[in-house]
């Protein structure tokens, strides 16, 4: 598929001395077809999605989301020799939500096929659920044996039991995918606000033993703890499969979300524990949502957005 460059598009340090490089100069076009040198790379996707966020009542914009946040990380300097592809976008159109869910699901299997680590741009977190079906679609009846830990961070559970799928259906929608292949269902929610959840779905996340962090309780001051407890966890199964909702952040951290958090988790703190997790050698794919430029301010969001992904792109060590 060939990329849109006009959205990887930054500065140039022509004749500075030294490792000038930056993203949008090794960046190179993703084909399925030539997967010699893709194996170790990152592939970059982006999944273009209003539905879920409007099918669950929230502020919509984030459709616009997966080229904004290229456009912030075109510029970042390249730390290291990453190979890094860019695979284009999975547009859901016409409301067509589980059809684009599909789509980006056997895409993220092709990647995975190839040896390359999927990195999703969204779009609501109805991407989860189309992410994960590439997850269950490349490894299959594996994830019996070799179990997978679902890690969001997030101020919402996102475990809605409704007949319709949405941005607030995703894993109980992965939970029952897994149920089906007996295969089981390890999900952590770290940053969750006790006042952006029901009862019903905090009694939800117990019925499925959802190992969850509340927002309050995240504070700098704990992070070794954090570190360690997390640590612990990586070490109980095989693969990680990494969503970030932005709106885990402060609202002021990060204005251009669906849902502003009051609260929210510490940059520094989610920085840190997705450090933890790129460490453990066990991430296979990750994604990020609900990034919503319409009501960004200054660029800011999707900068701290860009920030988040640079390691998860690049593997920069650290």
């Amino acid at each position: 598929m060939t990329i849109d460059r006009t959205v990887w598009q930054g500065r140039v340090d022509t004749g500075e001395a030294g490792h000038t490089l930056r993203l949008h100069q090794v960046l190179r076009d993703y084909d399925a077809s030539d997967a010699s040198d893709i194996a170790g790379g990152a592939v970059v996707l982006g999944f273009c999605s209003d539905e879920g966020v409007r099918r669950n009542h929230g502020r919509p914009g984030a459709v616009a989301g997966p080229d904004m946040l290229r456009r912030a990380l075109a510029s970042l300097p390249v730390q290291g020799t990453p190979v890094v592809f860019d695979g284009g976008n999975i547009v859901c159109a016409d409301d067509r939500l589980e059809a684009a869910q599909a789509a980006l699901g056997h895409r993220v299997a092709e990647v995975l096929a190839a040896g390359a680590r999927p990195v999703v741009l969204g779009g609501g977190h109805e991407i989860a659920y189309g992410t994960f079906l590439g997850v269950a679609e490349h490894f299959g009846d594996r994830l019996r044996d070799e179990p997978i830990l679902i890690l969001n961070f997030d101020a919402h559970f996102d475990l809605r039991a409704q007949p319709t799928a949405s941005s607030g259906t995703p894993f109980w929608q992965i939970s029952q995918l897994l149920a089906g292949r007996r295969a089981p269902f390890h999900y952590a929610c770290l940053g969750v606000s006790r006042y952006s959840n029901t009862e019903a779905l905090f009694e939800r996340a117990g019925a499925l033993n959802v190992d969850y962090w509340l927002d309050e309780t995240m504070l700098a001051h704990r992070l070794p703890q954090m570190c360690e407890q997390l640590e612990k966890k990586l070490a109980t199964v095989s693969h990680v499969y990494l969503t970030i909702d932005m709106d885990v952040l402060p609202g002021e951290k990060a204005p251009g979300v669906s849902a502003p958090a009051a609260h929210g988790v510490a940059f520094e703190v989610v920085e840190a524990l997705i450090g933890v997790v790129r460490r453990s050698g066990k991430l296979r794919v990750a994604d990020i949502a609900e990034y919503n430029p319409t009501y960004d301010r200054d660029g800011l969001t999707a900068r701290v957005g860009a920030r988040l992904l640079h390691p998860l792109i690049t593997q920069l060590e650290g």
